[in-house]
């Protein structure tokens, strides 16, 4: 009787250098339009009330470039391994153990993409409620116009997920998407910046904060953006042809459009009325309707790199689910999450769930991240993952008794620490890509 070979797992096999196709410019298109985004200019309005506008600034540059640094040393790994953020987590945890933060990483993923639907679905009925006006108890107020818009995105996210990602990021995104961003970006800086010009330049930068917290609680929310991804960028970066261009690219992506997201937020909410939504000071804009449809036509791409991330893991896990099988069902159960769950309520959960990745990350570059041998492939890596618990505790203990000196940063320090200096060196090292 002959048996049927079990298929190739896509997310523990290397990518082979003959197969990769991303140049600098796609890390770079595709990073910039991943880091722009409603979620990040929200952060950002958030800040400036808090902190001032000085202290603000500082923490977005700041926070940004280290954060996309950080982003940019994994991108780079994963070049350098060809593996998927999967193979990273069995590389680093062994192939036992890294089964539980490859379920946590399905779960936020999960999440991450019904909240993007959830803010896809809001943005496009303010959007036409703008442009058709709003009439009480017509189809746009109450749950119709919400399940009309959820469907819709859902149906778009569910097509996306049918193509090839390498197609969508070389043929669209840097392509089209990246212009039609940069150009709705800069059209929202213009309307806002000529605002803030007329009403006084001295008085916007030397705006105090109310106080709760400091510059360095505040450089952690602006990282907290560039580390969501960690889990993620891998998936994208296996297919870079160079280590040189796959870190450039993504940092420099990533980078400019975080400063840039946040900063408009930062100055959107200092040049509009106390209390005014976001969402409802871009429409207001001369020219913001378009400008905000373009943003929101980008967030599916959020939506997509979340889903493509969740399928590869869910292949990881369940090879003979194809990672376009796995992807098509992602997107359909997203679809039914958002028409169902509280998003905005579950949030909160969505944090504290992407809270156990700063460490994870944190023990992975530390014991890959350099290059350096690691030992040989075992079922579970018990130091590591005494690792991983270890930066869990040390995030939330100082997020509640050191609030000022934030979670993410000393966190990472500590874990990449620990895992280098107690890495296995008794067997040969990664195989290095072309720099």
């Amino acid at each position: 009787m002959s048996m049927t070979p079990s298929p190739a797992n896509q997310a523990l096999t290397p990518v082979p250098q003959g197969n990769r196709v991303f140049h600098f410019h796609e890390h770079a298109a595709l990073w910039f339009s991943l880091g722009t985004g409603l979620l990040v200019m929200q952060i950002g309005a958030y800040l400036v009330p808090a902190v001032g506008t000085r202290d603000a600034v500082i923490a977005i540059v700041l926070g940004s470039i280290i954060g996309a640094g950080l982003l940019a040393w994994t991108a780079r790994l994963g070049c350098q391994t060809g593996l998927s953020s999967a193979g990273l987590m069995h590389a680093t945890y062994g192939s036992a153990f890294a089964r539980l933060p490859v379920l946590l990483n399905i779960a936020q993923l999960v999440g991450w993409t019904t909240f993007e639907l959830v803010i896809m679905q809001e943005g496009t009925v303010a959007i036409l409620k703008q442009a058709l006006g709003a009439e009480p108890g017509g189809l746009l107020d109450g749950t119709g116009g919400k399940l009309l818009a959820t469907l819709l995105w859902g149906g778009v996210l569910t097509a996306l997920m049918a193509g090839s990602m390498l197609t969508l990021v070389r043929r669209f995104v840097s392509r089209f998407g990246l212009p039609l961003v940069i150009a709705s970006l800069a059209w929202l800086t213009w309307q806002f910046g000529t605002r803030l010009q007329a009403q006084g330049f001295e008085g916007f930068w030397n705006r105090p904060g109310a106080g709760g917290m400091g510059l360095f609680s505040a450089m952690d929310l602006v990282i907290a953006m560039p580390v969501s991804w960690l889990p993620l960028v891998a998936d994208y970066a296996r297919h870079g042809k160079r280590t040189a261009t796959t870190l450039g690219g993504t940092w420099l992506g990533y980078a400019l459009a975080n400063i840039w997201c946040y900063a408009l937020g930062v100055l959107v909410v200092s040049t509009v009325e106390p209390g005014t939504n976001l969402v409802g000071a871009l429409l207001l804009a001369q020219g913001g309707l378009i400008a905000l449809g373009l943003i929101l036509l980008d967030e599916m791409d959020n939506a997509y790199g979340d889903a493509h991330s969740g399928a590869v893991s869910v292949h990881s896990l369940r090879p003979r689910w194809s990672i376009r099988a796995a992807g098509l069902g992602f997107a359909v159960v997203c679809t039914g999450l958002a028409l169902l769950l509280p998003m905005h309520t579950l949030e909160p959960f969505l944090l504290l769930l992407s809270s156990v990745f700063v460490p994870l990350y944190g023990v992975i570059l530390g014991r890959l991240g350099t290059g350096v041998a690691t030992g040989p492939a075992r079922t579970v890596d018990w130091s590591a993952a005494a690792l991983w618990v270890l930066g869990i505790a040390c995030y939330h203990l100082l997020a509640k008794f050191a609030p000022q000196l934030g979670s993410a940063l000393p966190t990472l320090a500590l874990t990449f620490v620990l895992a280098a200096l107690s890495r296995p060196r008794n067997a040969g090292g990664l195989s290095p890509a072309r720099a």
